[in-house]
């Protein structure tokens, strides 16, 4: 039975010795937070210089301006991203020092990819890795997600050997000591099967970044340009990973492909689309606690009020925008996955999944899947306590009725 977890702190947090530790050394930690500082570091790492095409640039000042500029941000968490910005421009320059000398890499197609796509604590982790389970997928772990390419000079041996593994690990590791209770919420261990919007990271693109801090300039820019190249470049890693190691057919998965439905079709477009459905009340509930939590060692003041208020218009976003595009996808190729009935029974829905795919749900698919369930019970690291009334003073039965335009057109039940 899985331990109930009770975070009463939320908006005072109550800090641990390693937690202030941590955020003591970070105002100790110096970094250049501008563009020259983040490509000259990158060119440091790499002993690489060519970016590729400039129009990163924009982008990635944009995020510098609007981070630089928090002054409620940690130096640890502005330190950290830092780091993050680094890591993306470390890869730009490896996969396009990659590109350069392997271009045959980019002549075969990404074919027939199965991929997710729903909101943010809808069931779309478990699913996704429930179906990279069956081996006859290739999917994308986190170690080769945070770095599709090793550094010159390191081998890779694409297994817990691997430098990029063990950078991973070592990262996995202290995330445990300074945020121990994520790993009930949304582990990050090296081999978690990963979301490829982290491929879109070189490129400075994508919501991802409105998940490690407050972002609203970031987002408002991301709303206003068009995501077509950005997924071109998703796809085109995805093409150099699949040649450096099959197998060929993916399987994939991102909450903001929800909210860019037409663009996902097009980049992949024999693709099986299963789009997953949770009451957004429960999805705001569970992905406000998460990141509240996280906020501890990044913000010097929690406003939980915030909070629910740019989340609850992220995902008024999302699903007005899977609304308006979901008739355009072709009915053979995509699936609808109600949150109550894959939780009630995961593998008949992954059955549907797979038919709709036209893939044979085979004896070994099965206990390789039948293997991956007994080794990821649910609660297995706890189970975390939602309170969306108690801790952060919003009544779910108002918040629903602002969803009523999805409840009309989604087989989803009230779950708050």
């Amino acid at each position: 039975m899985s331990q109930d977890i009770h975070i009463t702190d939320l908006a005072h947090p109550q800090l641990s010795a390693v937690q202030q530790a941590a955020l003591d050394y970070g105002n100790t930690v110096q970094v250049d937070f501008s563009e020259r500082g983040v490509l000259a570091a990158a060119r440091e790492r790499t002993g690489l210089a060519d970016f590729g095409a400039d129009d990163f640039r924009e982008r990635l000042n944009l995020l510098l301006d609007e981070w630089g500029n928090d002054d409620n941000m940690t130096a640890l968490q502005r330190a950290n991203l830092f780091g993050y910005l680094v890591r993306y421009a470390s890869n730009r320059l490896l996969i396009q020092d990659f590109w350069r000398h392997h271009p045959e890499a980019l002549e075969k197609p990404v074919c027939r990819p199965i991929i997710v796509a729903g909101l943010p604590r809808s069931g779309t982790t478990h699913l996704l890795n429930l179906l990279a389970a069956d081996t006859r997928f290739r999917s994308l772990p986190l170690w080769e997600s945070y770095e599709p390419l090793p550094l010159p000079g390191e081998h890779a041996s694409d297994d817990a050997s691997d430098p990029r593994y063990q950078r991973c690990e070592a990262q996995w590791q202290g995330m445990q000591q300074t945020t121990p209770l994520l790993a009930a919420m949304h582990p990050m261990n090296p081999e978690h099967i990963h979301e490829e919007l982290e491929l879109m990271g070189p490129a400075f693109a994508s919501y991802n970044f409105e998940w490690l801090a407050p972002s609203p300039r970031w987002r408002d820019h991301y709303y206003a340009s068009d995501q077509r190249p950005h997924y071109a470049y998703m796809r085109d890693v995805l093409k150099l990973l699949q040649w450096r190691r099959g197998p060929e057919r993916w399987v994939l998965k991102c909450p903001q492909h929800l909210e860019q439905l037409p663009v996902l079709h097009e980049t992949f477009p024999d693709a099986t689309i299963v789009i997953t459905h949770r009451d957004p009340v429960a999805v705001i509930q569970s992905a406000v606690t998460m990141i509240a939590y996280g906020q501890r060692m990044g913000r010097k003041r929690i406003d939980l009020p915030a909070l629910v208020d740019y989340w609850s218009d992220r995902v008024e976003h999302l699903l007005r925008a899977c609304v308006a595009d979901r008739p355009q996808l072709p009915e053979a190729q995509s699936i609808d996955v109600p949150f109550h009935e894959f939780m009630a029974d995961d593998m008949a829905m992954v059955e549907r999944i797979y038919a709709t795919a036209g893939t044979p749900l085979d004896a070994r698919a099965r206990e390789q899947m039948q293997a991956f369930l007994a080794d990821h019970p649910r609660g297995k690291e706890g189970r975390v306590i939602y309170r969306l009334k108690e801790d952060f003073g919003v009544d779910p039965a108002a918040l629903r009725e602002r969803f009523a335009f999805y409840f009309e057109r989604s087989p989803v039940r009230a779950e708050v």
